[in-house]
Order: C-alpha cells, then sequence, then structure tokens
C-alpha cells in the first residue's frame, strides 16, 4: 500500500514594511533655553525644535524641516498642554506661551501652554528666517511713485497690481511653497501632541489660528481637547473670504468706534464730531501726500486698527499732521500720554513730545518688500481654490465706493489673484464630534475678523459663541482684561461645561473709564460694563494684544 504523504511547504515569512512615521513620533524632545528674550515671567518657557516631514503625503521624500515649539510648564497637577497659535498666517507663537501663562496663571497650574513657530516661519529670536521670497525689487513700482488706489486710470490700476504679480511670483518659486499648507501644519500639531505623551491636544487661536485649529480638529477628531477659537474667520467657509472683508470691517470700525473716539479725545485738534474728524482726515490725507506720503500708506496707518498701539499710531500721525497743518499743538490727553510715548518709540524711534510732522513724512510706518515671509501667501493662497486677479480688481471697483479707506486699494493688492498652483490637499469642514469641543469668542468691531465670518462659522457649526459688545480690538481671551471673557474662557479650559452663548460688555477705550454704545451686530450684554483692568499686567496685555494683531494685519 502507498501511502500519500503531504508536506506544507513552509511560506517564507512576510517582508515588514517600516513604518515611514516611527522616526517623526519616536525622537526625543530636548527642551532648552529659548533664543528670544522673555520678558519678566514668572516662570519663563523652554524651547526645543522638532523634526517633521516635508511632506506628510509622502514623509520618505523631500528634506526634512525643523519646527520650533515651546513649552511653559504646568505649575500644578497637570491636565494636559494647551497649543496656541497667534494667527497670520505665518505668526511665530513660541514667545507667547510664556506670556499667556502668566496672565492665566490659573490655567497655567493644570495645563503646560505649547508654543508653536509653525513651519516655514523659521524660529524666533533666532536666525533662522524660515521660508523667505526673494523679491527683485527692480520690478517692483519705484519709491517715488505716489500710489492712490483711488486713481482709477488704466496705469494707476496697472502699478499697483504690479507688486501683488511680482510677490505671488517670488514666493511660488521656492520648492517648500506647496508644503506650507494649513493641512501640512495641522499634521505638525498632532505630531506634537504625540511627542507630549498626551492623548487629545487643547488649543487656543486667535484669528487664522481659529483657521487652523478647526481644521486640525477636522481631520483629528479624536485628538482634540477644548478649543477656543478667538477673533474668528470663517472656518466653515474660505479663509480668503475673511481678507476680501477687511474693506468693511475696517470702514465700520473707522467710522462708528475710532472716528468718535478721536473726537473725544482730540477735539480741538481733530474735529467735536466723527464727521468732522472724517473731514480732518481727508485733509490730512492730502497734506502728507504734500510731504511725500503716499495716499496708499497713509490709509494703510488705518487699516486693520486692532490694538492699542495701532490706534496710538493712528493719533499720533493725525495729531501731528494737525499741528503743521494749522500752527497750532495741544497737550495729549493726560490718560493717553504713557500709551502714545510708547507707541511713538516703537513705531517712529522717539518720544511722542519730540515726534513732528516731518518725522512721520520721512519715516511712515509701510511695508518692506525686500525680503517677504512666504507663509502668509503660501497658506491664503495654497489652502483653497483662488479668485482670479481680474476678479479681485473688479472687487476693488465694488467696494472702492461703498469702503474707500481701503475699498479701494484691496482688490489691487491681493497677491492670490496671481497664485498659480493648485491647492495639495481638501480641508474638510468640521464633523458633530470635534464642534462639540469647540467655543468661539468674538469682538463686535474687530476690524479684522468680522463678526459676520465668526457669527457664520458657530452658526454652521452649532458652536456657541461668547459676543464681545463694542468691542473694536483684535483679540479678546487674555489680552483685552475683560473679565467676563476670562472667566467663561477659563472655566472652560478648567473643566467646566461649555459656556452657552453669551454677549459680554465690553471694557472701556483706551484713556476712558466707560463704554460708550455703539450701534452694531450684537445685541446687548448680560450684564453691564466693567471698567478696565488697570493693574501690573496691563502693559503686557496691550503689547500681546498688538502682537498679535500686527501678524494678522492684512498688508
Amino acid at each position: 500500500m502507498v501511502v500519500a504523504v503531504l508536506v506544507a511547504a513552509t511560506a517564507p515569512a512576510a517582508a515588514t514594511t517600516p513604518d515611514p512615521l516611527a522616526p517623526y513620533r519616536s525622537q526625543e524632545v530636548a527642551w532648552g533655553a529659548c533664543p528670544f528674550k522673555q520678558r519678566s515671567q514668572p516662570h519663563p518657557a523652554q524651547c526645543a525644535r522638532i523634526t517633521v516631514p516635508r511632506d506628510w503625503a509622502a514623509p520618505a521624500a523631500g528634506t526634512d524641516l525643523q519646527v520650533a515649539i515651546s513649552r511653559a510648564a504646568a505649575t500644578g497637577t497637570r491636565q494636559g498642554a494647551i497649543l496656541i497659535n497667534p494667527g497670520g498666517p505665518g505668526g511665530q507663537g513660541t514667545s507667547l506661551a510664556g506670556a499667556l501663562a502668566g496672565l492665566e496663571p490659573t490655567v497655567n497650574e493644570h495645563y503646560d501652554v505649547i508654543g508653536m513657530d509653525p513651519r516655514g516661519t523659521g524660529q524666533e529670536g533666532s536666525a533662522d528666517e524660515g521660508y523667505v521670497c526673494r523679491v527683485p525689487l527692480g520690478r517692483l513700482p519705484a519709491d517715488d511713485a505716489d500710489l492712490d488706489a483711488r486713481d482709477r486710470s488704466a496705469t494707476s490700476i496697472a502699478l499697483h497690481q504690479r507688486t501683488p504679480r511680482v510677490l505671488a511670483e517670488a514666493c511660488q518659486s521656492d520648492a517648500l511653497a506647496p508644503f506650507i499648507t494649513t493641512w501640512q501644519t495641522a499634521h505638525d500639531m498632532d505630531l506634537i501632541r504625540a511627542l507630549l505623551g498626551d492623548e487629545k491636544l487643547s488649543y487656543l487661536g486667535f484669528s487664522y489660528g481659529t483657521w487652523l485649529g478647526a481644521k486640525y480638529a477636522s481631520l483629528f477628531p479624536d485628538h482634540i481637547g477644548k478649543m477656543v477659537l478667538d477673533s474668528s474667520v470663517n472656518f466653515e467657509g474660505r479663509l480668503q473670504a475673511a481678507f476680501e472683508a477687511f474693506p468693511k470691517i475696517d470702514q465700520r470700525q473707522f467710522d462708528r468706534v475710532y472716528a468718535p473716539w478721536l473726537a473725544r479725545r482730540f477735539p480741538d485738534q481733530l474735529g467735536k464730531t466723527a464727521t468732522e474728524v472724517r473731514a480732518k482726515w481727508e485733509r490730512l490725507r492730502a497734506f502728507f501726500k504734500t510731504k511725500g506720503v503716499p495716499p496708499d500708506v497713509f490709509d494703510s496707518v488705518f487699516v486693520g486698527n486692532g490694538s492699542t498701539r495701532q490706534w496710538m499710531t493712528g493719533a499720533l500721525v493725525l495729531t501731528k499732521g494737525a499741528a503743521a497743518l494749522d500752527g497750532k499743538t495741544t497737550t495729549p490727553p493726560a490718560a493717553l500720554k504713557d500709551a502714545l510715548d510708547r507707541a511713538s518709540r516703537a513705531v517712529f524711534g522717539r518720544p511722542a513730545a519730540q515726534l513732528t510732522a516731518t518725522d512721520v513724512a520721512a519715516d511712515p510706518p509701510e511695508p518692506d518688500y525686500a525680503d517677504v515671509p512666504g507663509t502668509r501667501l503660501a497658506v491664503a493662497c495654497g489652502d483653497q481654490p483662488t479668485r482670479t486677479a481680474s476678479w479681485y480688481k473688479l472687487l476693488s471697483d465694488l467696494q472702492g465706493p461703498a469702503y474707500p479707506l481701503f475699498g479701494w486699494a484691496y482688490g489691487l493688492s491681493e497677491a492670490c489673484g496671481f497664485w498659480s498652483d493648485p491647492p495639495q490637499h481638501e480641508l474638510p469642514n468640521l464633523s458633530p464630534k470635534a464642534a462639540k469641543n469647540i467655543l468661539v469668542v468674538q469682538g463686535e468691531f474687530d476690524p479684522q475678523t468680522g463678526y459676520e465670518q465668526a457669527e457664520a462659522a458657530a452658526r454652521a457649526a452649532g458652536i456657541p459663541m461668547i459676543s464681545v459688545a463694542e468691542s473694536p480690538f483684535h483679540g479678546q481671551y487674555a489680552v483685552s482684561g475683560n473679565s467676563c471673557v476670562d472667566k467663561l474662557v477659563n472655566g472652560f479650559f478648567l473643566g467646566g461645561a461649555r459656556p452657552a452663548a453669551t454677549i459680554c460688555p465690553g471694557v472701556p477705550l483706551p484713556g476712558e473709564h466707560q463704554v460708550f454704545p455703539v450701534a452694531g451686530p450684537v445685541g446687548e450684554p448680560s450684564q453691564p460694563p466693567s471698567p478696565a483692568e488697570r493693574d501690573s499686567r496691563t502693559t503686557v496685555r496691550e503689547r500681546l494684544q498688538d502682537e498679535i494683531s500686527a501678524v494678522n494685519r492684512e498688508h
């Protein structure tokens, strides 16, 4: 009898495919000293640099990038980490961690406050400038070009559009441009979460940082903790729409809040009513043109006017110009003396008492186009499909008559109209699961992210919003001295239930001791206004609010 014997061949072991992300997830974070100056922080932050893939969609391809992070470690029982972002796109956030931790010590008791200089921004305080667009200056309008966007001649329009075209081409010529996007940065954020050893990451984002935070939550809904989006864009719509709204919200803030404030603070020089102030502003626009300040540059001083320093800078330009125009000077309000002096020293390099209209004309605040940080354009123009330059020119035609402060100029200055690279990745909207962990905070007259943008996003996603009545500034939580906002946000971060939709009262404007109600999109607050805080942290709040506002200005 023949017995058949079946022998099963031993299959060779399947080859193990290496995890291309393993080197990034297993790296050690080496915390050390920070390269930037930390101003009187009770618990100075530590800094580190982590390695991230150039392209998270193909981590084995291309040269790795470095991202700088900072940590103000929890001072008590640690519950997790809160990552913060000041906006931009392109704002560096490593120095923000220690400052925010100092302003909100009850939160820092239980959370590491984590700052980040997003990919493309280099490292704050170091020689690493990051992704910089080398602009060929010879292709830009001449320094003595008398640019005035109200001039609608073909020559003027072509001259205005030359700068955004050159900027877009210079930034897109860098091979790094396609990898400086919100999608990529959100993946960097999740790596930071993993390296911190946390299952979930809490978050505080201002301005563009609200878009970044919302998209992180959309891409990683299982990994978000408590998320606060302050001074918000419509993160459920188009990012570029936030910039397209600048003319409307700038004009609204100027007409309804800033001009009346100028009339109350500087009536003898600028006029006793908002109407008189606007008329004087026009006269001074023409006056400074005779002194060599292009009208577009003069206008830009009052665009994105979202912080105390920017308010003081505008007041200095106007009052020093009025003194020269009218041949008389007056003593500035005592309550504004220190703030005016800080702004004058920071912007013009001399005390306010010594500043003259000649000084202002010789060194007006205007952008330097020699080397332009590329992150702003790469993200704003690369996250989603862009409009064309002709579309933006038409927008300028439509917005100019209604919003002359910036409406004529914006559509002619938008570099995204000349951006040709298509988006690399889709950015989804929030899921209900992610939205339940988010809170939105918004000022009524914010000139950099419009109230309607934040309201539309919150409504679409089913998120409650803390509205701040009468507030004309950019950035509310921790930086505005508003006890109503701070109490609600701190309670949320520290384990309380998410607040219901609330209208907080605003705080008095600089140099004032009461809130002047202004008609706008927000209803009546649920409690009476309280005085602005004037404690030892007031200057720190103002400085941080100015830094947040500065990285989010359109021009």
